[in-house]
């Protein structure tokens, strides 16, 4: 088996369905594997009929990290790629996972390109840069990138032996997010090079509920909270980022900065605020 493609899913049956069509003229017999990591609902996700899933794994509590750490041990793949169930995938994206492991022998661990599957302007307006989509794109060229993103990333199935398998305290169902920027952290420190690959490309859905800033603000209140589980602060490092940040915030809004600028710089904040609540065990 060349490739195991591991997706993550909670509660999004449609989105599962979409994703699915997308990658079933690209699924090689043999050589591809699809394994749904389904987690936090009563009863597995429903999935087309013949659709080509090797294994459906489903835990009714929630915690992604959990079953997607349950999928790798079953992966038969020598690459292990993971998506969420919330993406549509270009053409030949497994093939171009493939090509990169292949090419380039110096990385250890890929990150793929999300591009908006829709104009979020045309979607939201002005209040698009609040849907905090998980956009990545590094240009053209294969580069090497510091970390992984958890919507689109591949991996040399080896290196979970080598620097172990998601921390279970993070990502949705857990604390909420940072899963993938503390296993790049690891990869690093193992001495493990990350690359960008341009062709392995998917189409992040947009939707307009996602335009909305007090979700925005709680969602980066949570990554700081997160990052005081995986990363060592002292108080006084983070009090000094939290005025900084807050200082740039309401610079932003007192200069009647673009809404881009001003949601980057409320996000800047409300992850500083998040670290304080981490440190004091909010």
């Amino acid at each position: 088996m060349k490739l195991s493609l591991i997706i993550a899913t909670h509660n999004r049956a449609e989105s599962l369905s979409r994703l699915l069509g997308s990658l079933a003229g690209q699924i090689i017999a043999g050589e591809h594997e699809i394994l749904i990591a389904d987690n936090g609902t009563p009863s597995p996700s429903p999935v087309p009929a013949g659709a080509a899933i090797a294994h459906h794994l489903h835990d009714p509590a929630p915690g992604k990290c959990r079953v997607q750490n349950r999928a790798i041990s079953r992966a038969q793949g020598e690459i292990v790629a993971m998506i969420d169930d919330d993406l549509i995938a270009g053409r030949g994206y497994l093939a171009a996972i493939e090509s990169f492991f292949r090419d380039h022998p110096q990385f250890a661990a890929m990150k793929g390109k999300v591009l908006p599957a829709q104009d979020p302007a045309q979607i939201a307006g002005d209040k698009w840069p609040y849907m905090d989509l998980p956009i990545v794109d590094h240009g053209p060229a294969v580069c090497e990138v510091p970390g992984v993103l958890g919507a689109n990333m591949a991996f040399r199935a080896g290196v979970f032996s080598q620097v172990g398998l998601f921390d279970e305290r993070l990502g949705p169902g857990a604390c909420g997010h940072e899963e993938d920027t503390e296993m790049s952290k690891r990869l690093r420190a193992a001495g493990l090079r990350i690359g960008y690959c341009p062709d392995a490309l998917l189409y992040h859905e947009v939707d307009a509920a996602r335009a909305d800033r007090a979700r925005f603000i709680r969602i980066a209140r949570e990554r700081g909270r997160c990052r005081i589980l995986h990363e060592h602060h002292s108080r006084p490092e983070v009090l000094m980022n939290a005025a900084y940040a807050g200082l740039r915030a309401a610079l932003a809004r007192t200069l009647r900065a673009s809404s881009e600028r001003r949601a980057r710089e409320e996000r800047r904040f409300a992850t500083a605020l998040g670290m304080l609540d981490g440190l004091r065990g909010c």
